[in-house]
């Protein structure tokens, strides 16, 4: 007995059945469901692939810390950009009393006398948890954040500053001495802001150890990420943001000296002299 043709039937019968159900659902589908579905489907999907992005992005972020590297002698040369259609009295490095390896030492933090809080040397990654460890219990008895630094870490450093406005000290610069890269972030943070007249306040580009790493879309993102960053801290300061674009257009080798009017222009000092 051949039982072919029963199965033939049943593969029949079966195709009919599923036909019959795709009917019934088309019946409940019409076209601008269908596109709706769709739709949807490319919007989680898209939405899925900017959250890996995302992920991937902070990753990056963190084993890449934005840091100006230390240099044989952070005293350096001053940058003038050109065709600017602007006077620039002070075209070179104003005289730094301190020595290199003073400024290229882990930055210390010592309180001295009439509530001065001195803070001299390299901005490392981790010295914004040093600053809050260094300043419990003393906090009560700072007036006074006087800066000595080539700068470093630009994160640590806008930490630094944030705490810094939250207690509401004021931030100097004596004359000789340099707030050079991130340390001008350090010093924006400062409810009031006084810079000597020989006072060495400079900016430069940053970059990010690691970037070898990522790639050039991730770097590229990294550093617009971080400029929006500085951006906004400027504003919050109430300094002009404007102040940054030196930073931007002066190269890692250079430094960008601001004279004592654009210090006050950028409202980036609040009085000029100490007394």
């Amino acid at each position: 007995m051949s039982v072919e043709p029963t199965l033939a039937g049943d593969e029949d019968r079966s195709e009919r059945q599923s036909t019959s159900v795709l009917l019934k659902i088309g019946r409940y589908l019409d076209d601008a469901t269908l596109m709706r579905t769709a739709f949807y489907g490319l919007v989680i999907g898209v939405g899925l692939t900017l959250f890996l992005d995302y992920r991937e992005m902070l990753k990056a972020d963190e084993i890449a810390p934005v840091v100006t590297p230390r240099t044989a002698n952070p005293v350096l040369p001053a940058f003038v950009p050109e065709n600017t259609g602007e006077d620039r009295p002070q075209t070179t490095a104003p005289d730094i009393t301190t020595t290199p390896e003073i400024l290229n030492n882990v930055m210390t933090i010592e309180l001295g006398s009439q509530g001065v809080l001195y803070m001299t040397g390299f901005i490392d990654v981790g010295t914004a948890e040093l600053f809050k460890k260094e300043i419990e219990g003393i906090s009560e008895y700072v007036k006074t954040v006087e800066l000595n630094s080539p700068g470093g870490s630009v994160f640590d450093a806008l930490s630094i500053s944030t705490k810094i406005r939250e207690f509401g000290w004021t931030t100097k610069v004596s004359n000789g001495h340099l707030c050079a890269s991130s340390c001008p972030l350090v010093f924006a943070g400062g409810e009031k802001r006084i810079a000597e007249d020989k006072a060495a306040i400079g900016v430069h580009q940053f970059f990010s150890y690691g970037e070898d790493t990522r790639s050039p879309s991730e770097a590229i993102s990294g550093t617009q990420s971080t400029t929006a960053r500085i951006t906004r801290h400027l504003e919050i300061m109430e300094v002009d943001p404007q102040l940054w674009f030196h930073a931007l257009e002066t190269p890692p080798q250079q430094l960008y000296y601001f004279s004592q009017d654009e210090l006050k222009k950028y409202n980036l000092v609040t009085k000029n002299r100490a007394n």
